[in-house]
């Protein structure tokens, strides 16, 4: 194996960080993007990814390197599976499981008609016709058990036969949405037993348990009504999992529920907040989970109680202005996670759980980090119209300076409830805006989680109230300060920040100079006529534009809708669309640049055809970027 140093790992564009004093799109670009894979089988390495793009030849390249849990020289190893316990495979060693694509219902005109073996006309008769990027082929993907002799599989098994169900569940699902029971006898899965515009309208995923000798299959979650998700086993064989409460609503409360054999215990019903993600601690008494919480994302852990009746308590173990994300594992007395913040991209740290202390073990981009000046970055409360307190992320360019004056971006968070917490985005970057000397200011606004479960679930059904004077009060605490610049004043944003963006642009009373809405959501019936998660736009805006009995929908349509204010549209805005974008589909851009365009507001439109909701592709992003300070440059500066 050869070995290095982390620090090293950069050496290959160090050329172009010495000539830089703050942060580029190139840059950004090519900043190595760290992945961990897991802790190695006898606990003592951690094993992770590099994945590094060269602008210059326009092709990325990913290496895997171990170091150990304490941290220290890491080593570049070519075959990361002999070192990783594979899950896949069953504890006697003579079975496996899978997930293949399974053909189940005809969609294609030569599905239909073998004769028309050329036509690629596609056939629906139900909803879910297409979801977040990819239209309905009419495969599915089901769990496999396949028994295996000198390591190679002799046979497989369909256990889920010829359903129209996905596991893992699209589009984002993985393996831990099937795995083995710890004896072996078992397969647990997660899927939604729904097709077509049932499966649109609901969020009630199940657990279910396949037992391999007597073949059947059995709903572990049988009444329990929203998303049930991520099954895992404590090393005593106790099954958790995560769980919402509520069918059709994708932002509820996500608790960490304990099947004991007897009864199901909520370990966080009490917990004023939402759960990310969990792991069970090595000795199985305790259960460490990621969570939102005053614009951050902590490490928390709550023990498992047993058989007694006692409600344990959350404890917080992390603090501070960064993230925590991606629980690697535990090691020893230590985890291994994830961390960002506004200013550093993802590195590996090892956290304490006894003091919750932490000790950063990758230093992939210190290099690039070292030779920076970066801005700061710094929290305010301020007072929304409601007398409510409310915390505002502040990031100022650079080198700043209280004396002079600097144009200011209100970003808008998407989600809706999505977290505005220390994240590191390499397209809504805050670092990057700060360095082409803009102050941002990011408000926490109605219906973000992190701030207790009333606030973050203040947003549905009212998108265009509270929330819209959240924003506003946001810019307008900030634009008192002498330093911020209230004739260059912007304002941006995605999904529902493109939303935002597109409503603040017809009731913003000249505040702002600029706006630029990326996949912003811009008329409502449009938008209930297209997209393709029924339950999202039913749950949040209140249903169907033609139910004319339903007060919560008809203001939404109404009050809500950002099209039916084009006509006070007076700033220039840039609109960006993704083709692939099912969720928010493209018709939503298409007509907030038309109707700019045919009332002659300053507009540009950038189309992505082979992007969905973000943009994934590196010479896409670069375009992005660059499209994105232009147009900042053309009308804010």
């Amino acid at each position: 194996m050869k070995k290095l140093l982390i620090t090293s790992s950069f050496i290959a564009f160090a050329f172009i960080v010495n000539a830089q004093k703050v942060m580029t799109t190139e840059m950004l670009v090519q900043l190595g993007k760290v992945n961990a894979l897991g802790i190695s089988k006898g606990g003592k390495s951690i094993i992770y990814t590099v994945k590094n793009y060269s602008i210059a030849n326009d092709k990325s390249t990913t290496i895997k390197y171990a170091m150990p849990v304490t941290g220290g020289i890491a080593n570049e190893i070519k075959d990361a599976d002999k070192l990783l316990k594979n899950d896949r495979i069953s504890p006697d060693g003579k079975s496996s499981i899978s997930s293949n694509e399974v053909k189940v219902k005809n969609v294609y005109g030569k599905d239909f008609y073998p004769d028309c073996k050329n036509s690629d006309v596609m056939i629906y008769d139900n909803l879910a016709y297409r979801h977040w990027d990819t239209w309905e082929d009419g495969a599915f993907g089901h769990v496999f058990l396949n028994t295996l002799k000198g390591g190679k599989v002799i046979d497989s098994v369909d256990i889920m036969k010829d359903e129209a169900y996905d596991c893992p569940q699209k589009p984002f699902g993985g393996d831990e949405d099937f795995i083995w029971k710890p004896d072996g006898k078992e397969i647990i899965y997660v899927t939604k037993k729904k097709y077509g515009k049932e499966y649109a309208l609901s969020t009630n995923t199940d657990i279910y348990s396949y037992n391999i000798e007597t073949k059947k299959t059995t709903n572990l979650t049988e009444g329990m009504m929203g998303y049930d998700m991520k099954p895992a086993y404590s090393k005593d064989g106790i099954l958790a999992f995560t769980s919402m409460k509520t069918d059709g609503n994708e932002s509820d409360k996500n608790d960490i529920v304990v099947d004991n054999g007897v009864n199901k215990i909520n370990l966080t019903k009490q917990w004023d907040g939402t759960v990310d993600d969990f792991k069970w601690s090595a000795d199985g008494k305790s259960i460490y989970f990621t969570a939102p919480i005053d614009g951050t994302v902590q490490l928390f852990v709550v023990d498992y109680p047993g058989m007694e009746k006692k409600m344990p308590q959350v404890k917080q173990l992390t603090k501070g202005d960064f993230d925590i994300h991606g629980m690697v594992g535990q090691a020893g007395t230590n985890m291994i996670v994830g961390r960002t913040d506004m200013n550093h991209a993802n590195e590996l740290y090892a956290v304490d759980l006894s003091s919750g202390a932490m000790k950063q073990l990758t230093h992939i981009n210190d290099p690039v980090y070292n030779s920076l000046t970066l801005g700061k970055v710094e929290s305010r409360m301020v007072i929304t119209t409601d007398n409510q307190q409310m915390l505002v992320w502040v990031i100022y360019p650079p080198n700043f300076d209280a004396t002079k004056k600097y144009p200011t971006l209100l970003y808008c968070q998407g989600g809706p409830q999505s977290p505005l917490s220390q994240f590191y985005s390499y397209r809504w970057n805050f670092q990057l805006m700060a360095a082409n000397g803009y102050i941002i200011v990011a408000p926490n606004r109605r219906g973000m989680p992190g701030h207790g479960v009333q606030w973050n679930a203040e947003i549905s059904k009212d998108y265009g109230g509270q929330n819209m004077q959240d924003y506003l009060s946001a810019i307008d605490a900030l634009s008192k300060e002498s330093y911020v610049d209230k004739s260059r004043l912007g304002c941006i944003g995605a999904s529902y920040g493109g939303y935002s963006v597109y409503f603040l642009a017809g009731m913003h009373q000249k505040r702002f100079k600029t706006f630029i809405a990326h996949d912003g959501i811009f008329d409502w019936r449009a938008m209930y006529g297209t997209t393709e998660e029924m339950w999202f736009v039913n749950n949040d805006i209140g249903g169907a534009y033609w139910d004319k009995d339903n007060a919560a929908a008809q203001k939404s349509y109404s009050e809500f809708n950002p099209a039916n204010f084009v006509k006070k549209w007076d700033t220039p805005i840039m609109i960006i669309q993704g083709g692939k974008d099912y969720r928010v589909p493209i018709e939503q851009g298409l007509g907030a640049f038309q109707a700019a365009q045919l009332q002659g507001i300053k507009s540009k439109l950038l189309y992505f055809p082979n992007e969905n909701h973000w943009i994934l592709k590196e010479q896409d992003a670069l375009v992005w970027q660059r499209e994105f300070y232009k147009w900042l440059k053309e009308t804010l500066n």
